[in-house]
């Protein structure tokens, strides 16, 4: 089965030239809801399963990835979003689990807080783990959440899987490497890295602590496929990598 770790989807795109893809000085195109059809023919035409699909952190919306998922419970399974330092934070989360969602996405560059804050974040990953969540955490060369300070408040909950997304590319994925050797909950999630990111985190860790992830639209499966199939060779690790370590964390059969 082959599940990919990563990926977003956005329902409401607003005036951001980000999340509607236009051009400077370009208008916009009329607002209409997300189809379905985009992701699920892309999967379909890489081979791909099952995808994780959330929102970007420009805007959350839980409430769409609710009911995407709901529609296509076969095919997607969603991790919602919060921002820790909200008052309902807690609630949300406890909110999300009960609505099906699989796992809570953290953003903190975007979202303006520090991963390495106990008081911020430690509440939020006893409520993952109280609910059966895994975390992930957005860490492409963030100085708010470098590997190292994901490491501080993750190896405090050994019970929630920790899957830091982009492996930290470009310059923070040696950190990543290191905290993912020291942590065997800590997982590396493969998108927007290069193809000897992968090979040298396959190489130092083996298979079972890496992810497969596209960040579809940004990038796509039949791509993503390409460089895992290339940085790993070993058809029973490569099984692993694509999709039989997110199984493992979900609690797929």
């Amino acid at each position: 089965m082959i599940i990919d770790a990563y990926n977003t989807t956005q329902d409401v795109r607003g005036r951001s030239d980000y999340l509607t893809g236009a051009r400077p000085g370009q208008a916009p195109p009329p607002y209409a809801p997300f189809d379905p059809r985009r992701i699920l023919d892309r999967m379909d035409a890489a081979g791909v399963d099952m995808a994780m699909v959330c929102s970007l952190a420009q805007r959350i919306e839980n409430d769409f990835i609710i009911d995407l998922v709901k529609s296509y419970p076969d095919r997607l399974f969603g991790f919602g979003q919060v921002m820790p330092q909200a008052d309902d934070a807690l609630d949300e989360i406890a909110r999300i689990a009960a609505a099906g969602l699989s796992g809570l996405k953290l953003h903190p560059s975007l979202h303006g807080y520090h991963v390495a804050d106990h008081g911020l974040l430690d509440p939020v990953f006893e409520a993952c783990a109280e609910h059966g969540l895994p975390v992930l955490i957005n860490a492409l060369d963030d100085a708010f959440c470098a590997p190292l300070a994901i490491e501080e408040i993750a190896k405090h909950h050994p019970g929630v899987p920790t899957i830091i997304a982009h492996m930290g590319a470009v310059w923070n994925v040696p950190e990543a490497i290191i905290v993912a050797e020291r942590n065997p909950h800590i997982y590396l999630e493969t998108s927007a890295t290069l193809l000897s990111d992968v090979r040298r985190a396959y190489g130092r860790l083996g298979p079972t602590q890496i992810l497969m992830g596209s960040e579809w639209p940004g990038s796509d499966f039949d791509l993503e496929r390409m460089k895992i199939a290339k940085a790993i060779p070993v058809d029973s690790d490569r099984a692993l990598v694509e999709g039989g370590n997110m199984a493992r964390i979900l609690g797929l059969s």
